[in-house]
C-alpha cells in the first residue's frame, strides 16, 4: 500500500523534479527520481505548484477545518430533522422514546446511536425490551378491586392497604399501574381563604396526647324517602379515632349528654372538648354538666369552621366515602352502615396524617399471606365480596 505523503514532502519532491527538468531531463526521468508516477506528479504540480512550505501547511489546515465544519453542519441538520420528526408528541417516558426512535429509524437512514443521543435515550434502555414483573397481573387485579371497592381512595391509601395485605410494593409502582389503568379520584373542591381574628391571629389549642382534646359536630343526611336524619360525630383529635356516631331523626342537648356520658364511662373524660356554637353545644345544661365533670369547653369563633379542622375533615371524609355513595332506605339501615363504616375507619382505613396507618388498629391481627397469594383480607363488614390475589 502506497504511503501517503505530507504537503511538505510533496513540495520537496516537486522542487527536486524541477531541478531534474532544468538539467534537461524528461518528466519520466524526474518521476523516476522522486519515486512517483507521472499521474501523481501532474496532480501534485496542479495542487501544490508554486506554494511554499508554510502556505501548503496552512492550506491543509483550512481543508481540515472546512471538512470539520461541513460535518458539523451536516450533523446539526440531521439532528434538526430528527427533532422535527419527534416533536409531534411529548416524550415523557422511556417507552415513548423507544417507540419514537423506532419510528424515526424507519423513516430516515440514521443510526440508533445518533437518534438515542439526540432524544436523550440511553442505548441500553433502547435495546433492552421491557419485561414486567411476574406478579404484575395479580397486583393490577388487586389494585382495580380495591379501587372499585373504595371509590374515594387514592393510590396512596390503596398502597397502604396492599402492604397490610402482604404485598411488598413501592408506591411509585402502584401509581404507575393506577395511571395506566385510568383510575382516578375526582379533584377536591378548591380551598377557601382563611379568615383571621381582628389582631391577625388564629388561636387554637393543639392536641398533645390521646384524650387531651375531643371535638364533636353534627352531620346531616337523608333516607331514601327524603326525610332528614342527624349524625353526632365525636373524634379524638390526637389519635384521629372516631369515638361515636349516633344517628337519629333529631338530636337534642339531652342526646349529646347521654352519648358523652357513655364515652366518659368507657374511656374517661377528656381534658378539653371542642365544638362550634350550635344550640346543642352551648346549652346551659351541657356547659354546667361538663364543668362538673372537669372538662373544659373550647368554642370556635363564629364563622370559622377551620378552627374545628379535625372534626370538619372527618365529616368531609364520611360524606365523601359513605353518605354520598349509599342509599339509606330506613333509619335502622343508616345506623348499621354508619357504625360499620366507623369501625372500618378506625381499624382498616389508612390515615394520611398517621403515616397511612389506621387510627385504632385491632390488637390481634391474623397473619397476612405472602405477596401475591390467596386473598386480600378485608374486614367482612365492609367488603365481603372482595377476593383478591
Amino acid at each position: 500500500m502506497a504511503r501517503k505523503h505530507k504537503p511538505e514532502e510533496i513540495i520537496g519532491k516537486l522542487r527536486e523534479a524541477e531541478i531534474v527538468l532544468a538539467q534537461g531531463g524528461t518528466v519520466a526521468d524526474a518521476c523516476r527520481r522522486i519515486g512517483v508516477t507521472e499521474q501523481s506528479y501532474y496532480r501534485w504540480r496542479k495542487e501544490y505548484g508554486g506554494l511554499k512550505m508554510d502556505q501548503a501547511r496552512r492550506m491543509k489546515e483550512l481543508e481540515k477545518e472546512n471538512a470539520r465544519l461541513r460535518r458539523a453542519v451536516s450533523d446539526l441538520t440531521l439532528d434538526k430533522l430528527i427533532l422535527q420528526e419527534a416533536s409531534k408528541g411529548k416524550l415523557l417516558s422511556p417507552a415513548r422514546r423507544r417507540r419514537c426512535i423506532d419510528h424515526i429509524r424507519g423513516l430516515m437512514p440514521v443510526s440508533e446511536r445518533r437518534v438515542c443521543h439526540v432524544l436523550g435515550q440511553h442505548r441500553s434502555t433502547q435495546r433492552k425490551a421491557p419485561r414486567g414483573a411476574d406478579d404484575e397481573a395479580a397486583l393490577t387485579e388487586d389494585i382495580i378491586a380495591l379501587a372499585r371497592q373504595y371509590g374515594r381512595y387514592g393510590y396512596r391509601r390503596v398502597t397502604a392497604l396492599l402492604r397490610d395485605a402482604g404485598w411488598h410494593v413501592n408506591r411509585k409502582r402502584v401509581e404507575r399501574i393506577w395511571r395506566r389503568e385510568g383510575l382516578k379520584v375526582p379533584q377536591k373542591q378548591p380551598k377557601r381563604g382563611r379568615l383571621w381574628l381582628n389582631d391577625g391571629s388564629c388561636i387554637r389549642l393543639r392536641p398533645e396526647y390521646p384524650g387531651h382534646v375531643w371535638s364533636y359536630d353534627f352531620v346531616e343526611g337523608r333516607t331514601h324517602d327524603g326525610r332528614k336524619f342527624r349524625i353526632l360525630t365525636i373524634i379524638d383529635e390526637a389519635s384521629r379515632e372516631c369515638l361515636a356516631l349516633p344517628v337519629a331523626r333529631r338530636l337534642r342537648s339531652e342526646d349529646v349528654l347521654a352519648t358523652l356520658a357513655e364515652l366518659f364511662v368507657t374511656r374517661g373524660p377528656p381534658a378539653h372538648i371542642r365544638s362550634d356554637n350550635g344550640p346543642e353545644f352551648i346549652a346551659n345544661a351541657v356547659q354546667q354538666w361538663l364543668a362538673k365533670i372537669g372538662v373544659k369547653t373550647l368554642y370556635i369563633t363564629p364563622g370559622s369552621p377551620w378552627e374545628n379542622g379535625y372534626c370538619e375533615s372527618f365529616n368531609g371524609s364520611m360524606r365523601d366515602e359513605l353518605l354520598n355513595g349509599e342509599i339509606f332506605y330506613t333509619l335502622a339501615e343508616a345506623r348499621i352502615l354508619i357504625e360499620a363504616w366507623r369501625r372500618h375507619y378506625n381499624t382498616v382505613r389508612p390515615h394520611s396524617s398517621l403515616g397511612y396507618r389506621p387510627p385504632a388498629p385491632e390488637t390481634v391481627t391474623p397473619p397476612w399471606p405472602p405477596s401475591g397469594s390467596t386473598t386480600l383480607h378485608l374486614r367482612p363488614a365492609m367488603a365481603p365480596e372482595a377476593v383478591l390475589h
